[in-house]
């Protein structure tokens, strides 16, 4: 049974179960709404790095940050071709962009992302952006290109979201994603875990994203990468058995949700991420970057599936069914 109506008193229960019993309980929903062996490989690829006016605590791509990112313009058509070319050969099924962007704006680099994503698609992969805030007519550009996914991560949850990010709002966020399911996108929406931010705060991310009229097709929960220059940079590392329970818990309450693990993987053991993926998790990103930060490279992530009994999902599996009530 899918609900769009739970309570944050009811999910801060289930977060708090024994760890035991929460891992059975979701690894049972799990396998009776998905199939468990499925783990859809995602790849990210920065097509416009650094140089953001936004002031989010956690990103190495601020401008007003000193991180050492080097702001680089939006990248060639040939480059995201064949970055779209290797990750499919190395077995992802879905090719993310990401803008160092506040906003899309109507412009030329707008139409270059346009070419982009037709040409990504045109090779049978999934092709999703995140390119900031952005308005219903451009998504329905984005749509009309062949975009099968929009991300834009609620971060965290609304009322802890002013000491994250002061740039912009969380009713910011709400409107891009009711602009996104408007045009008919499907959504990926998530947050990060170790800003600092409390239980409660992480049970509040998880309200949102399971009250949305539509649960969000795709649900990344990121540990923070604290990056040297950010206001984040000395946040201390958490455990491993927090993302158990915000992954458990998110295939609770939304069991047919992607649950993405993502970044943070190169903090945790195979034998860590085999009990993520047991708890619920069904997505990664793979390659040796994930925008600006490391990650597990191609062929490590091939080896613990071989080993874990995993497979990649393929492209296209699931699209996206917009309700009247969803765009009201």
């Amino acid at each position: 049974m899918i609900r769009n109506d739970w309570t944050k008193e009811e999910i801060l229960e289930i977060y708090n179960r024994p760890m035991l019993d929460l891992i059975y309980q979701a690894a049972t929903i799990h396998r009776n709404n998905n199939n468990y062996s499925e783990v859809q490989i995602s790849s990210l690829l920065s097509i416009k790095t650094g140089g953001c006016s936004e002031d989010c605590s956690y990103c190495p791509q601020a401008a007003r940050y000193q991180t050492g990112v080097a702001v680089q313009a939006l990248i060639q058509l040939d480059e995201v071709v064949e970055a779209a070319k290797k990750a499919k050969e190395a077995g992802a099924s879905r090719l993310c962009m990401g803008a160092a962007w506040r906003e899309v704006r109507d412009n030329r680099d707008f139409d270059r992302v346009l070419e982009m994503v037709k040409s990504v698609n045109a090779m049978d992969m999934e092709v999703c952006c995140t390119l900031g805030m952005l308005t219903y007519e451009q998504a329905q550009k984005l749509k009309n290109a062949g975009l099968y996914a929009y991300n834009h991560n609620v971060d965290t949850s609304e009322e802890n979201y002013s000491s994250i990010i002061t740039t912009r709002t969380y009713d910011d966020r709400l409107k891009t994603l009711h602009n996104v399911r408007k045009a008919k996108l499907t959504l990926c929406s998530g947050g990060i875990i170790g800003l600092g931010e409390s239980v409660d705060d992480r049970v509040g991310m998880l309200f949102t994203l399971s009250n949305l009229a539509q649960h969000p097709e795709s649900v990344p929960i990121n540990f923070l990468v604290p990056i040297k220059g950010t206001p984040l940079e000395n946040q201390k590392h958490i455990s491993v058995w927090e993302m158990v329970r915000m992954i458990a818990t998110a295939r609770i309450i939304m069991p047919k949700t992607v649950v993405r693990l993502s970044a943070g993987r190169m903090e945790m053991s195979i034998a860590e991420q085999a009990i993520c993926f047991m708890a619920g998790a069904n997505s990664i990103f793979a390659g040796d970057k994930l925008l600006t930060t490391p990650n597990p490279a191609f062929s490590e992530d091939m080896a613990m599936f071989e080993l874990l009994g995993l497979k990649a999902r393929k492209a296209f599996k699931k699209g996206v069914t917009v309700s009247a009530d969803t765009i009201a």
